[in-house]
Parts: C-alpha cells; sequence; structure tokens
C-alpha cells in the first residue's frame, strides 16, 4: 500500500502547485479524505481542527444562542404551571384530554311522547300559565342527574376554567364571580317572567337594571315570535322515571309548542354544540311534561335561548321532534349511569 501512495505523490510533484492544493485541508477533507491522513504530514500533526461552527453567521443566530445560554430553571409553582399549559396548549378547545372508546347500550327505553296521555287543543284563550312549585321530594333534579354524570372531557374543561379564574380573582373574588352569575341569572327569568305576563316591555326598574338590561336587548327579536304561554318557572317530575325539574317556560316558538330554556352567556353560541348538556337538559323537561298528569298537553319540540350580556341578538336553538328524539335517548343514558352508580 505504501509504495502506491508514493508513486502518487512522485506523480503529483511534477506538476508545480498540485501537492500545495492536495494538502489544502477543504479540498482535502471534500476530494480525497482517506488518502490525506495516510499522507499528509500536517494532518497527522497535532494541529487544531476547523469547528464548523465557526463557520455559522453567530450575529444572526445571537438572540437564539443567548436565549438558550442564559435559561435558568425555576421552581414550578401550579399558576406558573397553568400559564405554561395556557401558553403551548392555547384555549382549552385546541388541548383536548383522551377519550375513551366504547359505546353505552340503553337497558330500558321509555317513548318521550306519552301514548297513554290525552293532550287537549291549545288556544290563545288558555287560562293564566302554570306555575307550580317545586317540591322537595327523594326524586334527583335534572340538573343534578346532569351534574353528577358529566363526561370526563367536560369536567376537564370545567375544572380549567375554574382554576383559571381563582388565579385571576382569587377565591373570593370567584366566589363573589359565581354568586353575581346566579343573581344576574334570577334577575333575568324574572324580569322575562313579567315580560311575558303583562306582554310589556318590562318595568321601569327591570329596564334600568344595568345588570340584566344587555340581556333583555338581547332577547327582544326572539321574544317577538313566543306566544299562548302555557308554563311560567313551573315545577314538572317524570312519574315513571322519577325525576323532577323546573322549567323556564313552556310556549308557542312560530307555532311550535316548545319547552323553552332561557340561558345568558358572556361568550357567543351560535350552534346547538356550543350549549353542552342544555340540549339533554330541555329533552329530559319535554319527557317529564308528557308524563307528568298535572300536564294535560304535550310537547315535541325545544328551543334554547342565549341570551347576551352585551346586548347582542340572541341566538335561538331550535330543537325538532327528531332531533329532541335523539337527546331524549342520550339523556335516558345519563339517567341510567346516574341510577347504577346510586
Amino acid at each position: 500500500m505504501l509504495p502506491v501512495r508514493m508513486k502518487f505523490l512522485q506523480l503529483l510533484s511534477r506538476k508545480p502547485g498540485k501537492l500545495e492544493m492536495l494538502f489544502q485541508i477543504p479540498f482535502c477533507q471534500k476530494q480525497f479524505p482517506y488518502m490525506c491522513l495516510g499522507t499528509s504530514v500536517c494532518l497527522s500533526s497535532k494541529k487544531k481542527k476547523v469547528n464548523s461552527y465557526e463557520q455559522v453567521d453567530q450575529e444572526k443566530y445571537k438572540n437564539l444562542v443567548y436565549s438558550v445560554t442564559s435559561y435558568k430553571t425555576s421552581s414550578q409553582r401550579p399558576e406558573t404551571i397553568l400559564e405554561e399549559d395556557n401558553l403551548l396548549s392555547g384555549p382549552p378547545g385546541k388541548h383536548r384530554p383522551p377519550v375513551k372508546g366504547g359505546t353505552k347500550t340503553l337497558k330500558n327505553w321509555v317513548p318521550l311522547i306519552n301514548p297513554k296521555k290525552r293532550s287537549t287543543l291549545l288556544n290563545s284563550d288558555s287560562n293564566l300559565p302554570m306555575k307550580i312549585a317545586l317540591q322537595k321530594t327523594k326524586m334527583p333534579s335534572v340538573t343534578h342527574i346532569l351534574q353528577q354524570t358529566i363526561s370526563p372531557q367536560q369536567a376537564f374543561y370545567l375544572e380549567r376554567w375554574k382554576q383559571k379564574m381563582i388565579l385571576e380573582l382569587g377565591k373570593d373574588g370567584f366566589a363573589e364571580y359565581t354568586k353575581n352569575l346566579f343573581l344576574q341569572g334570577e334577575l333575568f327569568h324574572a324580569a322575562l317572567e313579567s315580560m311575558l305576563l303583562s306582554e310589556e316591555m318590562g318595568t321601569k326598574e327591570e329596564r334600568e337594571d344595568v345588570d340584566i338590561s344587555g340581556y333583555l336587548s338581547s332577547v327582544q327579536h326572539v321574544l317577538k315570535d313566543i306566544s299562548e304561554v302555557k308554563a311560567l318557572e313551573s315545577a314538572v317530575q317524570h312519574e315513571t322515571l322519577r325525576y323532577l325539574g323546573l322549567v323556564d317556560c313552556v310556549a308557542k316558538y312560530r307555532g311550535q309548542l316548545c319547552v323553552i330554556d332561557w340561558k345568558t352567556s358572556e361568550k357567543s353560541k351560535p350552534s346547538l354544540k356550543n350549549t353542552f348538556d342544555n340540549p339533554l337538559q330541555v329533552a329530559a323537561y319535554i319527557g317529564a311534561i308528557n308524563h307528568d298528569a298535572n300536564y294535560d298537553f304535550q310537547v315535541s319540540c325545544g328551543l334554547i335561548v342565549v341570551a347576551y350580556k352585551n346586548g347582542f341578538p340572541a341566538h335561538p336553538h331550535f330543537m325538532d321532534p327528531d332531533l329532541c328524539s335523539q337527546y331524549w335517548n342520550k339523556w335516558l343514558l345519563r339517567l341510567e349511569e346516574y341510577m347504577d352508580r346510586n
């Protein structure tokens, strides 16, 4: 092997400049990497190797290098973890926990419409809307059942929202915030009841209440399509399935008798899926009315009205009979899950 290398060097030495070109490091590394290491005296010496990082435009990446080399770890607190989670994962809608597979099967099905119940003919000359007081019984409420059977995904969202609100407002501030939300809801429902009973635009005090004035303005275009109110803030119970609830309103919406649920929101909810479990709640109330002997009529449609604090026009989400039947089946699954747990 050595004679071959020597002959190669002798050939190169006959042409001026060729031998020096061979021992130039970049040329040697690119064209004859192994030959240079075997024959070059300068490469076999302890001369410092060329660092490829020295050829990088350091000025261009100065900020990046500084951010990496100057980073220091510190102890994390719960609030910093939430801040990092929000920064990296984005809003809750973009960061979702894993969904467990599997489809539940309904054990005992009960129809939404009661085949044994006779319905009277509804007309505009009906008596005052029904208003049955909610009695304390051992039967669970619709709201309680839904809260106890909430999905892991919704529980994740609610807990994350709660922690963020506590982080911003503190525990006392968050308690005050939720208290005000409930109070605004009560005032809003009371004002709607007054308006629907008197068919007027509410009392002067209600109109001037800054806490609900935006909500009332939000629903004005929906109220124009409501007629023949049959029940307001009235208790209902399913005599077969043994659950109860308090219905906001039963009235005709554009000619269709509906269970109407009034909701308040500070965020836009333009589609029915944005209302989470509210359609199940409406379906549960419809089923309860149809199986409650106190009501001499049946309902097959629902309406969820989302009113906004800033006065933006409310979103009315109409549920036709087919859609109500779909949510009724989902409600029955949640009810069975609750009964199995208890």
